[in-house]
């Protein structure tokens, strides 16, 4: 069994997740909660080789380890047959060095946000006797997180209903924890707009597909881009992706003198104040942004995800009259009309408004933080 540490004894956490932003930014989120709870603190994040959380969690001040884990790949073609050839012996590596990392690390919690790495971490820990608290984004988890869930102490969630899925006595409605430089300091307008070279008297669209971009998206700006040169007090700022960017900068879409478009927009923050309408993408991290920015939102789900989990958030809002939801089949003929519609209706644009900033959790980082810090005084008895 493992021994309790005093308020005055120095924590240790581990932190596992990653593949994807949306497990990345809400992993760094709660150190650094957790950080300012208890400034003594010593962290250790642990993701997969070659994922973005071997840049991302160093440049954030933390120290990361990785493991040699892949998902399984469910497509059919010679590459993913290699692929998953070799995922049992990456697997069962991983695990094995997940249990040499958390017994020499000997944390006092371990936190999974979700991705390839969380699955043998937390294993790990659960046969160890360390208590585990699990993070879920999403409306719809995935069947790594349905799996650890039978085990752990408590499971942070973001939306309601979740009771569906997990043992509801562990069930803690938090949020999602976001970046800390969203919502970030209140920004003026016309300071945010200047930022991007945009007008002023003009409504502003922010269509954003993230930092890669989305094809979607971006051919629906293509095929509507007479619609576009017929709304000349309408601008749009086009965050079309970095790996899109050499394709979509010289279309005609482009050219148009209220059309504004960049691979990557460096100031989120900015382009959410400068913005009267978003449309984006609905993942996770996404949605707990849009909430707390308060903006009306049109959300246009990625039907290339596990469990099509985008679709299922997506409707978690636009059931509620929280947002609009324009399907990714339909968006080359639906997405700028839709824009002209929520732009025209000044009654919808504010419902939307003021019902997706009921959403809002500010504190879920600090909130999660508190719950981590809760099971400390926890140890268990090793299940293996």
């Amino acid at each position: 069994m493992k021994a309790s540490r005093s308020k005055t004894q120095t924590l240790k956490f581990i932190i596992t997740g990653g593949g994807t932003g949306g497990h990345v930014f809400p992993a760094i989120a709660i150190a650094d909660a957790l950080k300012q709870l208890r400034p003594d603190a010593t962290f250790l994040f642990v993701g997969a080789l070659g994922k973005m959380e071997m840049e991302r969690v160093p440049q954030a001040g933390y120290e990361i380890v990785g493991l040699p884990v892949a998902g399984f790949q469910r497509g059919f073609s010679l590459t993913s047959l290699r692929r998953n050839l070799s995922f049992p012996f990456k697997l069962f590596g991983s695990a094995l060095r997940a249990k040499r990392i958390v017994r020499r690390f000997q944390p006092d919690v371990v936190i999974g946000t979700g991705g390839y790495a969380s699955g043998p971490v937390m294993r790990a820990a659960q046969q160890l006797g360390i208590p585990t608290l699990l993070q879920e984004q999403n409306s719809w988890p995935g069947i790594t997180n349905k799996m650890l869930a039978r085990r752990v102490q408590k499971i942070c969630v973001a939306y309601p209903g979740m009771e569906a899925f997990f043992d509801p006595n562990k069930l803690i409605i938090t949020g999602n924890p976001i970046r800390q430089d969203i919502p970030g300091p209140a920004k003026l307008k016309t300071e945010a707009l200047a930022h991007f070279g945009l007008e002023a008297g003009k409504k502003t669209v922010y269509l954003t597909g993230g930092s890669l971009g989305a094809r979607t998206l971006n051919e629906a700006m293509v095929a509507g881009k007479q619609l576009l040169a017929d709304m000349p007090g309408v601008q749009v700022l086009w965050q079309c992706g970095n790996f899109y960017y050499g394709q979509y900068k010289d279309s005609d879409t482009a050219q148009l003198p209220n059309v504004h478009i960049l691979p990557f927009v460096d100031r989120v923050d900015m382009a959410y104040a400068a913005a009267d309408i978003i449309v984006a993408r609905a993942g996770a991290l996404t949605i707990s942004e849009l909430c707390l920015i308060g903006k009306p939102a049109i959300l246009v789900p990625s039907p290339n995800v596990a469990e099509d989990h985008q679709t299922k958030n997506a409707l978690a809002l636009t059931q509620i009259g929280a947002a609009r939801l324009v399907r990714d089949v339909d968006a080359a003929t639906q997405l700028i009309p839709e824009i002209q519609q929520l732009l025209d209706n000044e009654a919808l644009a504010f419902s939307l408004s003021e019902t997706i900033s009921t959403l809002a959790k500010p504190r879920a980082a600090h909130v999660i933080a508190e719950n981590v810090l809760k099971l400390v005084e926890m140890p268990l008895n090793p299940t293996v």
